[in-house]
C-alpha cells in the first residue's frame, strides 16, 4: 500500500512540473539557433537535446537521448547503405555540439557526464558492397564533462580498424570509470536480486585513471 501511495504521489509531482519543463518554446532564439531547432535536418534531434539540458538543469539525475529515423532499418544499422551515415551525422552533429556548449556555458558540464555511443561499431570491411556489418572488437565512444579529461584520444585499433591494438577499454571498464566519477566504488556497489548480491560491473572492470582529469 505504501508503494502504491508513493507512486501516485510521484506521478502528481511530475504532473505539476512536467508541462512547463517540457515546453522548449520558452527558450531564446539564440538557444534555438545553437541547437539547430530552426533547421529542418536537425530540428527533431535538436529538440531532444535541448530537452535533455532542461531536464539536467531541473535536477533529473539520468537522461537518455535516442536518435532514430523511424524506419524499418534502424538509423545507424546500415548493412547496405553506408552513405546514409553521412545524413545521420548531419542530423546529430549540431544538436550534440549545442548541448555540450550549452551545458558548459551554464556551468552544468562540470557535474554532468555525457556519454555518446552504441552497443557496437561497424566492421572495417565492406558488406554487400556498400555497407558494414556489426563489429564489437574495436570501436569508439566519446565522453565529456563530469571529471573526464578533455581533449584526448585514448586507445588505438590496428591499421585496418579491426581489433584494439593499444589501451583497450572494455565496457565494464567504462562502467567502472563512470561510477568512480560519480563517487561510487564499483566493487562495493551491490544490489540483491533473487537471493544473490550483484554489482553493476559483475566480476569485471577496472577504473581507467588515464581518462580522469
Amino acid at each position: 500500500l505504501d508503494a502504491a501511495l508513493e507512486s501516485y504521489e510521484l506521478a502528481w509531482r511530475m504532473q505539476q512540473v512536467a508541462p512547463d519543463l517540457l515546453d522548449i518554446s520558452k527558450e531564446s532564439a539564440e538557444t534555438h539557433e545553437l541547437y539547430g531547432l530552426n533547421q529542418p535536418a536537425t530540428s527533431r534531434f535538436a529538440g531532444r537535446c535541448l530537452l535533455a539540458r532542461r531536464l539536467c538543469e531541473a535536477g533529473v539525475r539520468f537522461v537518455q537521448v535516442n536518435y532514430g529515423d523511424n524506419s524499418a532499418n534502424p538509423a545507424w544499422d546500415q548493412h547496405s547503405n553506408l552513405p546514409k551515415h553521412a545524413e545521420h551525422a548531419r542530423r546529430v552533429d549540431r544538436p550534440v555540439a549545442g548541448l555540450l556548449a550549452d551545458l558548459k556555458q551554464r556551468g552544468l558540464l562540470e557535474d554532468t557526464l555525457v556519454w555518446w555511443g552504441g552497443e557496437f561499431g561497424r566492421s572495417p570491411e565492406s558488406e554487400r558492397g556498400t555497407g558494414r556489418d556489426h563489429h564489437n572488437t574495436g570501436f569508439s565512444m566519446w565522453v565529456a564533462g563530469g571529471g573526464f579529461k578533455p581533449g584526448i584520444t585514448f586507445g588505438e585499433t590496428d591499421e585496418i580498424g579491426f581489433n584494439v591494438a593499444r589501451d583497450p577499454v572494455q565496457i565494464h571498464d567504462l562502467h567502472a570509470t563512470l561510477l568512480h566519477l560519480l563517487g561510487f566504488d564499483h566493487e562495493r556497489l551491490t544490489y540483491r536480486f533473487q537471493g544473490r548480491d550483484y554489482r553493476l560491473t559483475d566480476i569485471h572492470g577496472h577504473v581507467v585513471k588515464d581518462l580522469c582529469a
